[in-house]
């Protein structure tokens, strides 16, 4: 008798794992993820193409290059971050 309650508790404890998602479930599952990705895509705040493009024309013609100095004429020492240190590297040797 004490055998049986042994076996049957250790064959319930057996079939009481989680089983294997099947297929579909999977899929199902992929789907509404993929679902979920697009409905975040569509509440993406968007702009037309054209505001864009003059938002860009307009950066680039407010914003000082200084590696384009054809178009912005040279550029003074003290202005230019590109420029070497005047005063060699301000290396430190320990």
């Amino acid at each position: 008798m004490v055998w049986a309650n042994i076996w049957c508790s250790f064959r319930f404890t057996m079939n009481s794992r989680p089983h294997k998602q099947s297929m579909s479930e999977l899929k199902l599952r992929r789907l509404n993820e993929h679902i979920q990705r697009l409905r975040d895509d569509l509440a993406r705040p968007r702009i037309r193409v054209s505001e864009a493009s003059a938002s860009l024309i307009n950066y680039c013609k407010n914003t000082k290059d200084h590696l384009v100095p054809s178009v912005w004429g040279p550029v003074g020492k003290g202005e230019d971050p590109y420029a070497p240190p005047a005063q060699g590297c301000n290396c430190t040797i320990m």
